[in-house]
Order: structure tokens, then C-alpha cells, then sequence
């Protein structure tokens, strides 16, 4: 009874943490223009997207209300262009 109970407190556990975690599929290239974007300041660190760290490697950028975004890739600045408040907010 006691190993019942164990394994759906564990399964509640699994589920409520998996909720947070964003559900972006990359492609299998995420390169957007083939070369880094070194010189352009971005005013984040990480992609809002998919919460990868970008600094050193940003591949493609947004601006959104007079800022630069940097994103791992053009797919997750897509995603990010369909809702760009939703994401500036985190």
C-alpha cells in the first residue's frame, strides 16, 4: 500500500514539474544565417524561448520596442514574434 501511495505522489511530482519546462522542438539545423552574430548587442543572455544561453552564439535576432533579442534560432525567434509580451515579461 505504502509503495501505491510513494508512486503517485511521484507521479504528481513528475507531471507539476514538467509543466514549467518550455516545449520548443528545434530543427535539426538551427543555424539561421550559417555565421555567428558577434558584433550585435542583444539585451538578453539567454533565448526566451527555449531558455538556451545565446551569449557567444547568437544565430538570429528580433527587435521588439527599440531592443535587440538574440534566439539560438530563427525558430524560436518566429516563436517568439507570434507573442513577443508574453515572453519580454518572464
Amino acid at each position: 500500500m505504502k509503495s501505491i501511495i510513494i508512486l503517485a505522489l511521484l507521479s504528481v511530482s513528475v507531471v507539476s514539474c514538467g509543466q514549467d519546462a518550455p516545449k520548443v522542438k528545434h530543427k535539426k539545423s538551427m543555424n539561421s544565417a550559417g555565421k555567428n552574430l558577434e558584433s550585435i548587442k542583444v539585451v538578453n543572455k539567454v533565448d526566451p524561448i527555449c531558455n538556451m544561453e545565446t551569449a557567444g552564439f547568437t544565430k538570429d535576432t528580433a527587435e521588439f520596442k527599440n531592443k535587440v533579442y538574440g534566439f539560438c534560432s530563427t525558430y524560436c525567434k518566429d516563436e517568439f514574434l507570434k507573442d513577443p509580451e508574453k515572453y519580454v515579461q518572464k
